[in-house]
């Protein structure tokens, strides 16, 4: 099965509730009304799109259906679907602009992060890049042991050191790796410590200012891991690590087990920031780079 099914399949919960739904509600309705917008309202919200998100959508709609005189439901229905690919937003890919490129992963624990990250060295080694992986979690027990058994998955190389390390002493090993072998990219794993935002912000520069003297051109990306089944809670967790760090991309993980897979439009539209990976099951070569038209083909038609 390619990915593409995959994600058909992965999004089937998704499509569920809030495709078919909308299709549903239409159905119910003979005419354009407050009514219809109330009942859309209501669905957008339970999807996990969110309350800003579904405000702007519905604002959109009664704006559309003003300016080109719509009065069939069905049309309507078009018009809506039309602004929730639009949400959706453009493909993004990663800025790998340099030899070697840096990626940066943070996110709390039991997201996924680790195995995220597992996925994403083995989806950068099949297209030919070689990857060094830097176990700069040392802060949670076995944190590096359960990288090392992605890594040995993905084929990729990982430098470690023993638990209670300084991160930034992990990073600086691997940037002398990575320079020592001539690597394309390095991905450091991180502490997901939200819950004390100082601690991470603290953690993060301190890596941040290793990269920036050793590695001073690099181009870099910060990706946040977030898992898609936890909805607006995700959004949540955004919000408060977007004032810990500059996220330039997030990874969505465990889209194959939700409704709430509407919360890629509710990030993008929020706080602006691009899905860069998206995960769709367990396998390593169940990640892979989020494309925008892939992701709508998959939700919108048949």
């Amino acid at each position: 099965m390619g990915f593409f099914d995959k994600l058909k399949q992965g999004l089937f919960k998704t499509k569920s509730a809030i495709v078919d739904k909308i299709d549903n509600i239409f159905k119910q309705f003979a005419r354009v009304d407050e009514d219809l917008f109330d009942e859309l309202e209501e669905l957008l919200i339970s999807a996990d799109i969110g309350v800003n998100t579904t405000e702007r959508i519905l604002d959109d709609l009664r704006e559309a259906v003003i300016d080109k005189k719509i009065k069939e439901p069905e049309l309507v229905k078009e018009e809506l679907f039309n602004i929730l690919r639009g949400m959706i937003g453009e493909h993004e890919p990663l800025n790998l602009s340099t030899t070697p490129s840096v990626i940066l992963v943070i996110g709390v624990n039991g997201v996924g992060k680790t195995t995220s990250i597992g996925k994403i060295a083995n989806d950068l080694k099949q297209k030919g890049k070689r990857v060094v992986v830097a176990a700069a979690d040392t802060f949670r027990a076995a944190a590096a042991e359960q990288l090392s058994v992605w890594c040995d998955r993905a084929g990729v190389d990982i430098i470690k050191q023993g638990a209670g390390a300084d991160p930034a002493s992990v990073v600086f090993d691997a940037i002398n790796a990575v320079k020592s072998r001539g690597a394309d990219v390095l991905l450091i794993d991180t502490a997901g410590r939200l819950h004390n935002k100082k601690n991470l912000m603290d953690e993060l520069a301190k890596i941040d200012r290793v990269i920036g003297r050793e590695l001073p051109n690099a181009a870099k990306e910060t990706l946040l891991v977030l898992d898609a089944t936890t909805g607006q809670n995700a959004v949540y967790q955004a919000k408060e690590f977007k004032e810990a760090s500059k996220i330039t991309g997030l990874v969505l993980t465990k889209l194959d087990g939700t409704a709430k897979g509407g919360i890629v439009i509710s990030i993008r539209q929020e706080l602006g920031i691009p899905v860069k990976f998206i995960g769709v099951g367990e396998q390593i070569d169940d990640m892979k780079p989020f494309d925008a038209s892939d992701f709508a083909s998959a939700l919108f038609e048949n």
